[in-house]
């Protein structure tokens, strides 16, 4: 196992009617901006909590953060928090809420010309304005992790970035919130949990034991929970599994000492920004290409992950990992998603820019940094 060091300062508050705490985990005297997306917590009743439990607050409000949140947007509310000397921001919403305001905070502290430069060029995020949150959707993890994918739409890029400043100090997660999601939305999330124990866990043999069975088991897990939800999207207890089972997706626990790809979630926000397709169903066209692509590098732990969790006892090696491909593509179609190139608008020119945006940043994908602008190419093509 590799050295390595980890903390989580998340304080999680999890269960039904935990907004109501609100009042207790904001600093007291802060002056807070509260940030959403397109109104969907003024229908799931998520609003009205946050405002009554904030009520001795004063509060600044910003919405229209977009599903895939934009740098343009974004740098909107930068202004208002300089301008109203915001002392703590508070996301309500799902994750790009979240990752849109871990990137205001960021912004805000950056004492360059343009805050574009922490996703472009890496600069570090030494400093951020404080921030927590009211998730209301299982997908990202980005509720107890200090990551967050931001996009541009002038020059169609969807980059990430990193920092221990944007950890939420604390996340709010009502699992009875996600009552009024769309079962798609849910569908997207359940795929992007999946996929990110995936890229933690499917990269070569490594001597991890515990974070290999942890993997294991939270991939059994969603297999096993998903089907539940679409059979009853009423049960409380199932969704309150699924988010769970999200939050730790991403949490850091399961790559600690180990090896991690990202190949997979690199080529989506390519796409995603190219065609507009689902962050979910990105992943789910996707993953399989990189797996045909990277069957020598990576096969051994897809074949443990098919036995382990798909239960296949196929014994050819090469048959094997022909299994859990189909296996995990037959996962994704009983949650609804039908991955295709054509179905998503993945065409061959779309295929040529992102593999030559990707090589003018000198980027190389992977846990082996061997997927390159060619090789994507070679990927997309066996997405089919």
């Amino acid at each position: 196992m590799n050295n390595f060091e980890y903390c989580n300062p998340v304080k999680i508050v999890f269960g039904k009617g935990q907004i109501s705490k609100l009042k207790d985990l904001v600093p007291k005297g802060a002056k807070v901006l509260m940030t959403y997306g397109g109104g969907s917590i003024k229908k799931n009743g998520a609003y009205d909590q946050v405002k009554a439990a904030l009520q001795s607050f004063d509060v600044v409000e910003f919405g229209g953060i977009e599903p895939n949140p934009q740098y343009s947007t974004l740098m909107k509310a930068v202004e208002i928090v300089k301008k109203e000397n915001i002392d703590f921001l508070l996301a309500v919403g799902g994750g790009s809420t979240l990752d849109g305001t871990k990137f205001i905070a960021a912004a805000t502290k950056y004492q360059g010309e343009d805050p574009w430069d922490i996703l472009e060029k890496g600069v570090a995020v030494e400093e951020a304005v404080p921030l927590g949150d009211v998730i209301t959707l299982p997908a990202t993890g980005s509720e107890m992790n200090g990551f967050a994918v931001i996009s541009k739409k002038e020059t169609t890029e969807k980059l990430a970035f990193a920092s221990p400043a944007i950890f939420p100090r604390f996340s709010i997660i009502d699992p009875s919130l996600t009552f009024s999601l769309p079962l798609r939305q849910v569908a997207n999330g359940i795929a992007d949990a999946f996929v990110h124990v995936i890229e933690q866990y499917a990269t070569r043999p490594f001597n991890a034991p515990l974070q290999d069975r942890q993997a294991e088991a939270l991939l059994l897990a969603l297999v096993e929970e998903a089907p539940k939800v679409f059979a009853n999207p009423d049960d409380y207890d199932v969704r309150a599994n699924l988010f769970w089972m999200a939050t730790q997706a991403l949490n850091g626990w399961l790559n600690v000492g180990t090896l991690q790809c990202w190949a997979t979630h690199n080529i989506g926000h390519e796409l995603t920004a190219q065609t507009g397709v689902d962050h979910g169903r990105s992943l789910a066209l996707v993953l399989p290409g990189v797996w045909r692509s990277q069957r020598k590098e990576k096969g051994e732990k897809i074949v443990q992950l098919g036995r382990r969790v798909f239960g296949i006892d196929e014994q050819d090696f090469d048959a094997a990992i022909d299994a859990t491909i189909e296996a995990t593509k037959n996962f994704f179609k009983s949650l609804g998603i039908e991955a295709t190139r054509a179905k998503y608008g993945v065409t061959d020119e779309v295929c040529q820019n992102v593999a030559r945006i990707v090589d003018s940043r000198n980027a190389k994908f992977g846990d082996r940094a061997n997927i390159d602008g060619a090789k994507i190419i070679e990927i997309l093509n066996l997405c089919d």
